[in-house]
């Protein structure tokens, strides 16, 4: 009651602090939980093959559709398997759908069906509420779970101790499978391999026929679970040719009861419920974890939020414990080329005066640093910052954020940012020139005296000169094209086609914008 109470009064408390939008689903995402079991390394008795197998696919199935928390158990014996189950009633405390699935050998004495350890010997029917699990102590393990309880046994197979064991009383008798069984919990189902008194097979493949049906149908989204057990019937008793029924007891309400939401029901209608419940889902991973590595995963998927808030605070008490400051970001190496380096930017304590006068009035200088407790955080926030200002490239928010900027070693790549964006909008947009018309005869016309000028060749209408005359016209034709390219360049910021750019360039006045691009490519 009280962790129900705390989860109620958190969400409250983020709809009222604006951090959690009030729509159906998003308070609290819907929690789901299993236990899964794998018996088949027998002490006493043969060994079976397939239930390791069958409960690591399970397991791997249940992970996959998004459950919260998944327990895989192999081979346990009579201590260990009362133990998992102890430990796990404990978790669907707080879940709204609990699931425990057995696989291995599950006999009836009596009535009572008991799930069997690997070190169970069973000499006398007596022997059996000893150790074994009694299919009654596991419903009663998940009757917490709020909205939907399911047991699926793969244990109906032939009772290897039933030809050892001594009768206590004449009146009890070990059948063959299981016993029905009726819950006594409303919204719980008991899934049986095969029909009660009846055996199941534990197949020749990788799986047994039961637990490969299961594979197949118990998790597709949006369907209900009656369903498909149902479908897993018709599989199972395909494959077997009719030897071989699974049977489902217990009732749920008329509402549809799936194990995996439907991503176009709930989510669709609610998509920031979605992505609130995906981003605590990932905070919990990242907390589980609780490394600085962790932390970073974290925050490079979800940069803004609540959820960021606290990850930084988690990622701030970890630098400042371990007393080391954020690592240096990579270096990177320059692009191969004979293009000169550009001469490196000198920090602010000691920059020059700046000839630009858009990045001089933006740039007034270097700001106090932020504590040490609050430099990583600070040096991560504005990095995030920088990042999608790149991606971006709004001026007024890169001047803004030159102004609000606290992290002194992204100072550099800003003021390149802040010079590559500067050119582009000087940059006049390339016009269109018209196609000309062809060339006629004129009349001459007497000129001053002066040096003759040789006649070009004549070209076809439309066409754009080649670069070499071009150059030695000074016609601006080629510096308008190679300015349209430049401009392509600075949307795909690609470095290896802004070095070949560079290398060919034949109109100089803008090799400096594109030194100037270059340089900032190299930076990010």
């Amino acid at each position: 009651m009280a962790v129900r109470l705390a989860r109620w009064a958190i969400g409250w408390l983020l709809v009222l602090a604006g951090c959690l939008p009030l729509a159906a689903g998003a308070l609290a995402a819907e929690r789901r939980v299993a236990l899964v079991i794998g018996n088949g390394d027998y002490r006493t008795v043969p060994t079976l093959a397939n239930p390791g197998r069958d409960a690591a696919a399970v397991a791997a199935m249940l992970r996959g559709a998004g459950f919260d928390a998944v327990e895989l158990r192999q081979d346990l014996g009579n201590l260990d398997l009362k133990r998992a189950l102890r430990d796990f009633m404990q978790t669907a405390r707080d879940a709204d759908i609990a699931l425990v699935y057995f696989a291995g050998h599950g006999i009836e004495v009596s009535g009572v069906n008991y799930l069997l350890p690997v070190d169970a010997r069973l000499k006398s029917d007596f022997d059996a509420e000893d150790e074994g699990l009694s299919l009654d102590r596991v419903v009663r393990a998940i009757e917490p779970a709020r909205r939907l309880r399911v047991v699926i046994l793969d244990a109906c197979r032939n009772n290897p101790f039933q030809n050892r064991m001594q009768r206590t009383v004449s009146v009890r008798a070990a059948g063959a499978g299981l016993a029905k069984v009726e819950p006594a919990v409303s919204d719980t189902l008991v899934a049986y391999a095969a029909r009660a008194g009846s055996v199941a097979e534990d197949g020749s493949g990788e799986h047994s026929p039961f637990t490969a049906a299961l594979l197949k149908h118990l998790t597709v989204p949006g369907l209900d679970i009656r369903v498909a057990f149902g479908r897993v019937r018709d599989e199972v008793m395909r494959a077997t040719n009719g030897k071989q029924e699974p049977f489902v007891y217990g009732s749920l309400g008329g509402a549809t009861a799936a194990l995996v939401p439907d991503p176009g029901g709930q989510d669709a209608a609610d998509p920031a419920g979605r992505l609130v419940r995906e981003t605590r889902r990932d905070y919990e991973f990242a907390e589980r974890v609780g490394t600085k590595e962790a932390w970073g995963s974290f925050l490079a998927a979800h940069p803004a939020g609540f959820y960021a808030d606290l990850a930084r605070a988690q990622l701030s008490k970890l630098t400042v414990g371990a007393g080391a400051s954020p690592p240096a970001p990579p270096e990177r190496k320059p692009l191969p080329g004979p293009l000169p380096k550009p001469s490196p930017k000198l920090l602010p304590e000691t920059r020059p005066p700046t000839e630009d006068p858009v990045t001089a009035a933006i740039d007034p200088g270097p700001k106090a640093l932020p504590p040490a407790a609050g430099r990583a955080e600070a040096c991560q926030r504005d990095a995030e910052t920088l990042a999608r200002l790149r991606t971006r490239r709004v001026p007024e928010e890169i001047l803004r954020f030159r102004r609000e900027l606290t992290c002194e070693e992204l100072r550099p790549q800003l003021a390149r940012l802040i010079e590559s964006t500067a050119a582009e909008e000087a940059l006049p947009p390339p016009k269109v020139v018209p196609d000309p018309e062809p060339l006629r005869p004129a009349p001459r016309i007497e000129r001053s005296p002066g040096p003759e000028r040789s006649p070009g060749p004549e070209r076809s209408p439309g066409a754009a000169l080649p670069p070499a005359t071009a150059r030695a016209t000074g016609a601006p034709a080629s510096c308008e094209q190679e300015a349209q390219i430049l401009a392509r360049l600075r949307a795909t910021r690609d470095a290896q086609e802004i070095d070949r750019f560079a290398r060919s360039l034949a109109c100089q006045d803008l090799r400096p914008q594109v030194l100037r691009l270059r340089e900032s490519v190299m930076d990010e």
